[in-house]
């Protein structure tokens, strides 16, 4: 069940609108054609040239004709739909209200969308890097809960499988081992006996691939519980049986802030081989200022701190398409208290729908 609203817009010639009663009967004869029902409830005029005419409609319709003195009109139809009803509005029906429309209005040019659904039990829109609307095929939520950091959901996609989602952003899904894979440049590391730590990693995907490599020991460091105990239960095919146990025979997992165990590391003057960042992403922000970006630079010192003079940080950035946040983090990584040098690589993330920058950075050699 859910909130469909549809969405129709027409260029016309300016003096239509101005003139409106024309342009307006026409519409309202057209609508009434393929909306049983219509009843107009109001009508206003604004000193600009410019109308708004609202109406009512069968299944509790409401439709909202928008007249722009600039020769716009928008229309808007909003309706409730049950899960199994039939819709008021299928988009084959909309493509025939908007070529009658065209040819009826003389319109230059016609915009149409499917339905928006709002409230639904599965929301369908995320966003892209750069705040675009993305609109997925979920069909169902197979698991929801706020946890003490951050609210918790795995959600199912015809296409993806399921889907880490964490305060209503997409995470990881069960196709993107793409994404997994460039993190950890599968194939240009040798992780064969290393000694690794991961933060973040709820998901438990990184673990789990890395564990292939037949490293040495990982520990990871993931601080919401929460999130542990939905992937385990339904993103098995991310993580495997990884984290049905906390320790196995080369790994453990630690419950705990991440900060604290790299603190407790730096003070015992132990080093790894490789420090894995999978915690949050880049913002995109006007400058690198804010509490994300302060937590950014902790780890970053941190992190290098607890590296092998030969060690490597992989962590993941943002989308491709938010280039001024990525040029803000390689401005964090020129100014570390441990100078560095780094390279990237990009991989296209099905569940993000968009091309994905991944850091590796190391220490910088001194001679």
């Amino acid at each position: 069940m859910a909130i469909n609203t549809i969405l129709l817009d027409l260029s016309v010639d300016a003096l239509k609108i101005i003139e409106k009663t024309a342009l307006l009967l026409t519409i309202q004869e057209v609508l009434s054609k393929f909306i049983p029902d219509l009843k107009e409830t109001n009508s206003m005029s604004f000193g600009g040239g410019g109308f708004l005419c609202t109406y009512t409609a069968a299944r509790d319709s409401f439709i909202t004709v928008r007249g722009f003195p600039q020769g716009l009109v928008s229309i808007n139809v909003e309706y409730y739909r049950e899960d199994g009803d039939e819709s008021l509005l299928p988009f084959e029906t909309v493509r025939q209200l908007e070529s009658t429309l065209t040819k009826l209005t003389g319109s230059m040019k016609s915009h149409k969308y499917p339905a928006l659904k709002r409230g639904g039990k599965a929301d369908r829109y995320f966003l892209s890097s750069d705040e675009r609307i993305l609109e997925y095929d979920i069909d169902a939520v197979l698991f929801e809960e706020q946890s003490p950091y951050q609210k918790v959901q795995i959600v199912h996609s015809k296409s993806l499988g399921n889907l880490l989602v964490l305060d209503e952003l997409q995470n990881l899904s069960e196709r993107d081992l793409i994404y997994t894979e460039t993190l950890m440049q599968r194939g240009k590391e040798d992780y064969s006996d290393k000694e690794i730590v991961i933060l973040g990693g709820g998901d438990g995907a990184l673990l789990y691939e890395l564990l292939k490599e037949k490293p040495k020991f990982v520990t990871m460091l993931e601080l919401d519980e929460v999130v542990l105990r939905a992937c385990r239960e339904h993103l098995r095919g991310c993580c495997g049986d990884c984290l049905d146990q906390l320790e196995g025979p080369n790994y453990k997992i630690v419950v705990d802030d991440c900060v604290k165990s790299l603190d407790t590391m730096i003070a015992e003057g132990k080093t790894v081989d490789y420090v894995f960042g999978d915690l949050t992403d880049i913002p995109v922000s006007t400058s690198p200022q804010g509490e994300v970006w302060d937590f950014i630079r902790l780890i970053l010192n941190k992190a290098m701190q607890v590296l092998k003079p030969t060690g490597k940080y992989m962590t993941h950035g943002n989308g491709a398409s938010s280039p001024a946040s990525l040029a803000m983090y390689e401005d964090q990584l020129n100014n570390l208290k441990i100078p560095v040098q780094f390279t990237t690589d990009r991989a296209f993330i099905p569940s993000f729908l968009e091309d994905w920058v991944f850091y590796q950075v190391w220490p910088k050699q001194v001679n």
